[in-house]
């Protein structure tokens, strides 16, 4: 079995949450505008293919902060600025 690195892990759970927010999001928004409502039969599918298509964006920008490396790097550069 090949060896899949920690990040891919981070970015694949992170993706599925990140989906359920993003879905839910434009699923409220539509059915609860009336204008939206009207024509949600249509919008929902889109907006399904769209949150399927925004989620591996939104998650790779996530999934770094995940980890304790990033927040350690980040603590180092803010004291050497204070330095």
């Amino acid at each position: 079995m090949e060896n899949i690195r920690t990040n891919t892990y981070l970015v694949a759970i992170t993706a599925m949450m990140v989906n359920v927010v993003v879905f839910g999001f434009g699923a409220v928004a539509i059915l609860s505008i009336p204008a939206l409502n009207e024509n949600a039969k249509f919008l929902l599918p889109v907006w399904i293919a769209m949150s399927f298509v925004i989620t591996p964006f939104i998650a790779r920008r996530i999934a770094p902060r995940m980890r304790l490396r990033y927040w350690r790097q980040r603590e180092e550069e803010r004291k050497a600025r204070l330095a």
